[in-house]
């Protein structure tokens, strides 16, 4: 979708005016040669995607100063990533049955969460009603792995096994609780919907790598349970340029809608259309500079190459049958989670900045001991996979892997207890997320918890303290990446958020 935010260039259409609007629209050309010699220039030192924005990516409320443009064209900090693969775990895995042993809740099986651990926190409307509050262990072993020595639940024994490749983050914490403005949170950087994605900021702080394929690309699992929805806007572009929202490839014959040409048309075809439209666009762009028309300029011209390049990157019958194996039996199965893993690293191969693997079912209010199980079944032999074969290609040295959802959950049953079954209700004070990858320490564990994992004892880090440093390993300072709309500059962090440090290599 197109976002049209531009205001209109101040005209006076009656013929006593006819001089003093040619004097505008003289106005109007001097200032935008003048920004486009200036960025020509600028492009010939640092090349023409190292100018974030270039074209279509000025602001809505005219094209961006050429400082803005300098100040973003080259990166703030060295970076340490060239590309991200985010693998989003919507509904909220509970850290109990994953990555945070909590052995002294055997004891307390069953006995009422204790006040001094609450400590008068909100609950939801789905348990704050109930009589009690009721603290269960998980009814799953956890084991030490790695030379790390990393505790990691009996249900993940593949990601068990590249655990010293993993930065644990066990003090993750938002303050959304509940499901649509906390995934929202994490991906926009604000509860409300409207603001741009993560990947989006990424695109138009970056560029591209690649002029085949979009620089921001979302994969969703379609063997995950469906409990809580999706929405396209999570992978939106919000205020910025359209041509910095997130494409979805989907599985079957049709990967991106509409990129097909229609029926009887044939590569020249479109072509000549192309150029006719581009044409027209131009024509209605000179009088205006909007940049919406470059955007769309960009987007139509994009759409012809990826009608060749999305055919061949979306095609995995080469791959060797040891990459199946190595990824699981899912994985010949288009569209489930094991088989977008495969496709993420064939994208990440061609240099795509931001990939996003969302995978539903996590939202285990009832019913958690099996539908946990399941969902780690669907999940932990490909993630896995992921990391060693980007390890093994030398791609793992550059690309930055986030595993992690919404929330965690609550160390007290939601519904019933009984000695084989329970739920757990949203907990969003700390939970665990990792990283793997390019600059973050690998085989550590930061942040601590208390024994309920109900309050963090040390290192807390923040969703905007995530972003923060996310956008560091990409090379950009996340308070310098800024954007202006209808008069103030947004950011992906708002006005919050820190590196945390004593994760980076």
């Amino acid at each position: 979708m197109e976002n049209h935010h531009h205001e209109e260039p101040f005209r006076i259409n009656s013929p006593e005016f006819d001089i003093l609007n040619k004097k505008l629209e003289r106005r109007n050309f001097l200032v935008k040669t003048s920004l486009g010699l200036g960025a020509l220039a600028i492009g010939s030192l640092f090349g023409a995607q190292k100018l974030l924005g270039s074209g279509a990516a000025a602001t809505s409320e005219g094209a961006a100063s050429l400082e803005e443009k300098v100040l973003k064209a080259l990166p703030h900090i060295a970076p340490k990533a060239k590309r991200v693969v985010y693998l989003f775990m919507a509904g909220g895995p509970s850290q109990f049955e994953t990555f945070d042993y909590k052995p002294k809740l055997v004891s307390m099986a069953g006995q009422n969460l204790p006040d001094s651990v609450r400590k008068g926190q909100r609950l939801t409307g789905m348990s704050a009603n109930q009589s009690s509050l009721p603290v269960v262990p998980s009814i799953y072993g956890f084991n030490q792995h790695g030379k790390s020595g990393t505790w990691v639940s009996e249900l993940m024994p593949y990601t068990a096994k590249v655990v010293d490749e993993l930065c644990m983050i066990k003090s993750i914490y938002s303050e959304a609780i509940n499901h649509d403005p906390a995934i929202t949170f994490f991906q926009t950087g604000n509860q409300l919907p409207g603001r741009p994605s993560i990947g989006s900021w990424v695109s138009y702080g970056l560029g591209t790598d690649n002029q085949n394929l979009p620089s921001f690309i979302v994969l969703v699992s379609k063997n995950g349970s469906k409990d809580q929805p999706l929405y396209a806007r999570l992978w939106g572009n919000g205020f910025l340029p359209s041509k910095h929202q997130g494409v979805q490839f989907r599985s079957g014959k049709d990967p991106v809608l509409f990129l097909n040409n229609p029926e009887g048309y044939d590569g020249a075809d479109r072509k000549e259309m192309l150029d006719y439209l581009a044409k027209l666009n131009q024509l209605q762009n000179e009088p205006y500079g909007d940049p919406e028309v470059d955007a769309r300029i960009a987007q139509y011209e994009m759409a012809f190459r990826m009608q060749t390049s999305v055919p061949e990157v979306m095609d995995t019958a080469g791959e060797p049958d040891e990459i199946f194996e190595l990824y699981g039996p899912d994985s010949r199965d288009s569209g489930t989670y094991a088989a977008n893993c495969i496709l993420a690293r064939k994208l990440l191969e061609k240099d795509v900045k931001f990939v996003q693997l969302y995978h539903q079912g996590w939202d285990n209010h009832g019913g958690l001991p099996k539908g946990i199980a399941h969902q780690c079944k669907n999940t932990d032999q490909a993630t896995a996979a992921l990391i060693m074969d980007l390890k093994r290609r030398g791609l793992l040295d550059d690309t930055l892997v986030v595993w992690g959802g919404e929330f965690g959950r609550t160390v007290y049953s939601q519904g019933k207890l009984t000695a084989e079954d329970y739920g757990r209700d949203h907990h969003p004070r700390c939970f665990t997320m990792w990283m793997a990858g390019a600059g973050v320490k690998p085989g550590i564990s930061f942040g601590e918890t208390d024994d309920f994992s109900y309050n963090i004892l040390k290192d807390p880090v923040h969703v905007h303290d995530f972003q923060a440093t996310l956008m560091h390993l990409m090379g950009v300072d996340h308070e310098q990446l800024t954007y202006k709309f209808q008069g103030r500059r947004f950011r992906l962090t708002d006005v919050h958020g820190h590196v945390v440090k004593s994760i980076l290599t």
